[in-house]
């Protein structure tokens, strides 16, 4: 299980701690209810904290999931194969698209673009 490294995990309430600051947590069993789900083990503070999320909230907060890592390759492989698509589009069916449709593929296209210059930096 890979921990997320150099995020801020919320614990609700305006409590918020570094991922790899957090050594562990557990329920809370006694006087459980809103506000007072987990106590939570922070590096370098002594008492646990107290968070309203529940703990697997938690957990799903700081692990790397394989499947999210998976659906934004899979959307960013979509967003090449509809950019690669719109390239081939001539300008003449551009424009009736965007007045029949009121679908600018122009913007889409710039958009698409600015995502991936994003994503590859």
């Amino acid at each position: 299980m890979d921990i997320k490294q150099n995020i801020i995990i919320p614990l609700g309430y305006g409590k918020y701690f570094k991922s790899e600051k957090i050594t562990g947590f557990q329920p809370i069993e006694e006087d459980r209810g809103p506000g007072r789900r987990t106590y939570v083990y922070v590096e370098g503070i002594k008492e646990p904290i107290i968070a309203s999320r529940t703990e697997e909230a938690i957990l799903k907060s700081l692990v790397n999931k394989q499947e999210d890592e998976m659906k934004a390759m899979a959307a960013m492989e979509l967003l090449e194969d509809l950019l690669n698509d719109l390239q081939h589009v001539g300008p003449m069916l551009r424009k009736s698209i965007k007045q029949e449709a009121r679908i600018d593929l122009d913007n889409i296209e710039d958009k698409i673009k600015r995502i991936m210059d994003y994503e590859n930096q």
